[in-house]
């Protein structure tokens, strides 16, 4: 078996993991603590990417990542070249489509977590960073398992978006999804489902053990 695009699937899905969780944290904060009037509007468009069909996300995203939209222009002004149909590419787009997965549980529990603890600290002398850094982070974390567990999960199973803005390049941008989707093409069903057993194993796990980490932190919280 070519094990180059699982190994593909698996970098993409890291970074994208990674890059997620520092871009969508401050969203998260923001979006549970604001009480401003355009809230809900930059939810809605948060969670756009739940809605839309992978497609038009990776074609809006080939056009403004391309060589004549504005994402594009930039990338050139940087020497960087267009990001369409490369890895870092995949990157973005991944960050995209998959943002919503990672900032909804994330907002979710620092929600949860209230105002109280904090005031409490403040009046304990902490500022704003070490209330942030010392309860709402670890008082939210069964948020952040959840959305760097479901952030991975996603990346690993997208197709449409990787597609688009992709490509199926060998060694580049072709993933676990193009790679079965190329093994269907050209009747190659025994592969096809070698990798499509593995993924259907892979998010089986992947749940069960959210489900498992999430039961256990609840009973820990329920005996305290």
């Amino acid at each position: 078996m070519d094990w180059q695009p699982v190994w593909l699937t698996l970098k993409l899905a890291g970074l994208t993991t990674a890059l997620l969780l520092l871009v969508g944290t401050p969203i998260a904060w923001w979006l549970a603590r604001t009480t401003c009037r355009f809230k809900h509007a930059v939810s809605a468009i948060v969670a756009l990417p739940i809605v839309l069909p992978p497609t038009v996300i990776g074609f809006y995203l080939l056009v403004f990542l391309g060589p004549h939209g504005p994402g594009g222009a930039i990338t050139q002004w940087l020497g960087l070249g267009t990001l369409p149909f490369t890895f870092a590419g995949l990157v973005i787009a991944s960050a995209v489509y998959s943002l919503p997965f990672v900032v909804q549980p994330i907002h979710n529990a620092f929600e949860s977590v209230g105002k109280r603890p904090l005031e409490v600290a403040a009046t304990l002398g902490a500022g704003p960073w070490d209330r942030f850094f010392s309860v709402a982070v670890p008082l939210a974390r069964p948020g952040f398992i959840s959305a760097m567990v479901l952030g991975f999960a996603h990346t690993v199973g997208e197709f449409g978006v990787v597609l688009m803005i992709g490509g199926n390049i060998p060694g580049e941008t072709r993933v676990l999804s193009v790679a079965i989707y190329d093994h269907v093409e050209t009747l190659e069903y025994g592969k096809a489902h070698i990798l499509s057993a593995c993924m259907l194993g892979f998010a089986f796990l992947v749940l069960l053990g959210l489900y498992l980490a999430n039961g256990r932190i609840a009973g820990r919280e329920g005996r305290a």
